[in-house]
């Protein structure tokens, strides 16, 4: 039995593709007990790949797998059993697609009020855009971020994550969470709604707030910061490394550590303000003098003398890193037919119950009796929803 911090709660997981089960995989790593619902015969039929590849497996760890036709009468009522012992369903489907199969937020409150249903969605539950299907790099161009990626002049760039997916699933999360804190003092379970559109725009941070409350549209920087300058990339003799300096103290800092004294009183560089319209000639100047040596050379150097910096790192340079490992950010769980596996583990740390990515997901269906014998089905029941197609 599940010792972990949420081990008291059940989840139904309905969700596909990412942002759904990103969500979900934050409760199953902290203990919570989630079965995950998939079509009988078909599966997830989302985008997380084969199912015994890295992607499925990293994002479906800590799940029970049953199958069931929520299209069928028979299946629907199996879902309302579930629920009515369950404390949190998520789902992504169009609002119209839950609704005429009777699963949304009305349906299932009516089963259960104490349930915390959360929808994710691409652009809301309603609005002008809720009927649109909605996908990451959609919400990245929409929400602002795919202007200000990118090498200046450049023309819009998406992130190099599903940065849209993996935040709205964050955010459902943490709007479950609130919910179910909420709950203990009310009794009442809520329906909690995010979209990738807002979680993408919510995202965007101080960019939008310059927008907001200045007017101001910020553009493609590179690798500069937009606002605080020196933060970029510097080339080195056999790489490059980041380097962050934004303030005056820190940029002291640098100067000494690169042997620049003379620009720490440069009046073209005397404040934040200054350096900022001065960066092209700032970095010129800080680049010449990171080309003369390594980059582990400067890593070394900068950091003794208190100054942010860090390599540019390949994700087997990555992994590689000592603190990485130190950090155990690539965890192995155990696989019924592939065996040890590795999955990218919890960025939280608990001191007492700690996340604990330890079982691999199943195959199709593979909790359909254990979960069907827990509702009160009989083998002569279970054996009929089988041949009948129900799971």
């Amino acid at each position: 039995m599940s010792t972990g911090a949420l081990a008291r709660f059940t989840i139904i997981d309905l969700t596909r593709v990412r942002a759904g089960p990103t969500c979900v995989r934050q409760f199953a790593d902290l203990g919570a007990s989630v079965i995950k619902i998939e079509n009988p015969g078909v599966g997830d039929g989302g985008l997380g790949g084969a199912r015994h590849g890295p992607d499925f497996q990293n994002l479906h760890r800590n799940k029970r797998c049953i199958t069931l036709d929520l299209k069928s009468p028979d299946g629907l009522e199996i879902l309302k059993r579930l629920a009515k012992k369950a404390d949190v369903i998520v789902e992504n489907f169009r609002p119209d697609v839950k609704d005429r199969l009777g699963i949304g937020y009305a349906a299932m409150r009516e089963v259960n009020p104490r349930i915390v249903y959360a929808s994710i969605s691409g652009f809301g539950e309603d609005g002008p855009y809720r009927m649109r299907p909605g996908f990451d790099q959609i919400a990245q161009g929409m929400g602002g971020l795919m202007s200000v990626t990118g090498l200046p002049g450049q023309g819009p760039v998406r992130a190099g994550i599903p940065l849209a997916d993996l935040t709205a699933g964050l955010f459902g999360a943490q709007g479950i969470m609130a919910a179910l804190l909420e709950r203990e003092s009310s009794g009442e379970g809520q329906w909690v709604q995010v979209s990738l559109l807002a979680s993408q725009i919510a995202m965007m941070d101080f960019q939008a707030a310059r927008f907001l409350m200045k007017g101001e549209i910020p553009g493609q920087a590179g690798n500069d910061h937009p606002t605080n300058i020196p933060t970029g990339v510097f080339r080195t003799s056999d790489g490059h490394v980041n380097i962050a300096a934004a303030d005056n103290l820190m940029f002291s800092r640098l100067c000494k550590a690169l042997g620049i004294e003379d620009a720490i009183d440069d009046p073209r560089y005397l404040t934040d303000v200054a350096r900022s319209a001065n960066r092209v000639s700032l970095n010129e100047r800080i680049d010449a003098v990171t080309q003369r040596n390594t980059a582990n050379h400067w890593i070394e150097a900068l950091a003794a003398g208190q100054v942010p910096c860090g390599k540019i790192n390949r994700m087997d340079q990555v992994f590689d890193d000592p603190q990485v490992q130190h950090l155990g950010m690539a965890h192995t769980i155990q696989h019924a037919t592939m065996g040890p596996i590795q999955v990218v583990n919890q960025a939280i740390k608990l001191s007492r119950t700690p996340p604990n990515p330890h079982t691999a997901i199943g195959e199709m269906g593979e909790a359909n009796d254990e979960v069907l014998a827990d509702l009160g089905y009989g083998l002569d029941d279970i054996v009929r929803l089988r041949t009948n197609g129900v799971i």
